[in-house]
Parts: C-alpha cells; sequence; structure tokens
C-alpha cells in the first residue's frame, strides 16, 4: 500500500509537471513523467503512461481539433503501425535500455542539424519515417513525441498541438492494444494509469497561460529544448538503468 501511495504521489506530480509542458507546447508528458514511473515501479510500464498518453491529447482536441494536419496525420499513423510492432518486440525480447540511447542520440543529432535549419520537409516521406520511428520508441519507452515534433517545429502552435494530440491519441490506442496482444498490459498498469488521469487534468489546465506566452512566436525553440531534454532523459535513463 505504501509502494501504491509512492507511486500515484511521487509520479502524479511527474505527471502534472507533464502534461502542464505538453499542454503548452504539444509534447512533452513522458519526458518528465516517464523516468520517475519507470524508477518507481517499472512494473506498470509502459502501459501506465499510455493511459495517460491516450486521455490527454483528448482536452487539446476539444478546443484546437480544426488545425489538425489530417493529410500527416495519416502518413505518420501508417508508419506507426509496423514501429509499434517493432516496439512490442523489444519490450518482449530485446533491451529497452539499449534503444534507448540509441533514439536518444538520433534525436540530439536530429535537433543539432534542424537547429541550423529553416526546418525539416514536411512530406509523406519525412511523416512516415517519423511515425515509424515514433511507433517504436513510444511503444517501448512510452517517449515517442520527439520524432514527430521535430517535422513540425515551424508551424504555428494550434497547428503543433492539435496534429500532436491527434497522433498521440491514435498511436496510445495502438500502442495500448499491441501490448496487450503481446501479454504485456497487466491489470495494474492499467489502474495507475487511471489514477493519474486526475494530476494529469490539472497540469493541463494550469497550461493556459504558458501556451498563449509560447504562441508569441518562440513555439519553435521550445519544441527543440522539449526534444532535446527528451532525449537526454532517454539517455541517462537507458544508462542508470
Amino acid at each position: 500500500m505504501a509502494n501504491e501511495a509512492l507511486i500515484l504521489i511521487i509520479g502524479g506530480l511527474a505527471v502534472f509537471v507533464g502534461a502542464i509542458v505538453q499542454g503548452a507546447v504539444g509534447f512533452g508528458l513522458g519526458l518528465v513523467a516517464v523516468p520517475v514511473l519507470v524508477l518507481l515501479e517499472p512494473a506498470v510500464m509502459p502501459g501506465a503512461i499510455q493511459v495517460v498518453n491516450m486521455t490527454l491529447p483528448l482536452f487539446t482536441l476539444a478546443a484546437e481539433w480544426r488545425r489538425v494536419d489530417w493529410r500527416g496525420i495519416g502518413f505518420a499513423v501508417a508508419g506507426r503501425l509496423p514501429g509499434s510492432a517493432i516496439g512490442a518486440f523489444i519490450v518482449v525480447y530485446i533491451s529497452v535500455y539499449t534503444l534507448g540511447v540509441l533514439v536518444g542520440v538520433m534525436v540530439l543529432v536530429a535537433v543539432g542539424l534542424t537547429a541550423r535549419a529553416v526546418s525539416l520537409p514536411r512530406n509523406g516521406f519525412t511523416m512516415t519515417g517519423a511515425g515509424f520511428v515514433s511507433g517504436i520508441t513510444g511503444t517501448a519507452t512510452g517517449i515517442g513525441g520527439p520524432p514527430i515534433a521535430l517535422i513540425y517545429q515551424t508551424a504555428k502552435g494550434p497547428e503543433i498541438r492539435a496534429t500532436l494530440a491527434m497522433f498521440f491519441f491514435l498511436s496510445a490506442a495502438q500502442s495500448l492494444a499491441i501490448l496487450a496482444l503481446v501479454d504485456h498490459l497487466p491489470a495494474r498498469a492499467l489502474a495507475v494509469g487511471a489514477c493519474l488521469i486526475v494530476p494529469m487534468i490539472a497540469g493541463f489546465l494550469v497550461s493556459g497561460p504558458l501556451r498563449r506566452y509560447l504562441d508569441g512566436g518562440k513555439v519553435r525553440a521550445a519544441v527543440l529544448v522539449v526534444a532535446s531534454l527528451s532525449a537526454l532523459i532517454l539517455i541517462v535513463q537507458s544508462l542508470v538503468s
């Protein structure tokens, strides 16, 4: 019981902070919450965070659904399906921590390259590729935002948030289904995830002022910063686990 209380209090605080970041930038819940939850109780991961990942986007979509880039979503989701299958294979048979280091380095390289350029091209090839990588990392580790976010870094704030929200909703539902199919979605993970929805809602509500501040021309910088932090945390988490 004491362990459950610790998960809900400390994990809930991490989800609260992560929801503030994601509510403002469009992604970032995983970068804050995943390392904390893995340290507290790895047995409930990645299922617990996927429950939250599927719920939070609904609040963003309620306000900004008209700004979804449906064409981009189509390519990204098509790429994510095979990526999710590979991510599930990694969860069952391969070290997730090795993957974490590799993906973290790849994201840092991508951030370094795109920070010097105007933007990455946004087309069917790049969106499908980003969806594929996101499917692997999102299903295996719970952190799948950076590849897609880097493609949309020069878009307006509402378009970034709405498109990522739709992608995350569909992606989390897909990951939960695949984890259930490979028998890596225990009931306890679903229960913990459901309890974490309360601090998630609180964090989203608090994110409003930060969202308005970033929409004043600071979204691209925020995307690059959050993507870099995601990569660094993923690398550190993988190395110390």
